[in-house]
């Protein structure tokens, strides 16, 4: 996931990091065409604004396939298969 957002941010993550003193080292994401993460840029608001969208996306999808879901269940229990009633 971090990956993927990395990408269409167009910034580079991971590497070196220092959390608390101690030092990490992590995979680069999006390193070759990645810029590092500025802060002011922007660059924070435009993850925020992706992962809702990502989200929202995510969460029609999934209510989408449960009304598809209900709908053929529905049909099913009242014997319509294949445009046919029984």
């Amino acid at each position: 996931m971090e990956a993927s957002f990395a990408g269409a941010l167009g910034v580079r993550l991971g590497g070196t990091l220092s959390y608390g003193g101690r030092v990490e080292h992590r995979p680069v994401l999006n390193g070759a065409a990645g810029r590092a993460v500025r802060a002011g840029s922007g660059d924070i608001a435009r993850a925020v604004r992706l992962s809702r969208r990502v989200g929202g996306l995510a969460l029609g999808v999934c209510a989408g396939v449960r009304l598809l879901a209900s709908g053929a269940a529905s049909l099913k229990n009242r014997g319509v298969t294949k445009g046919r009633t029984s």
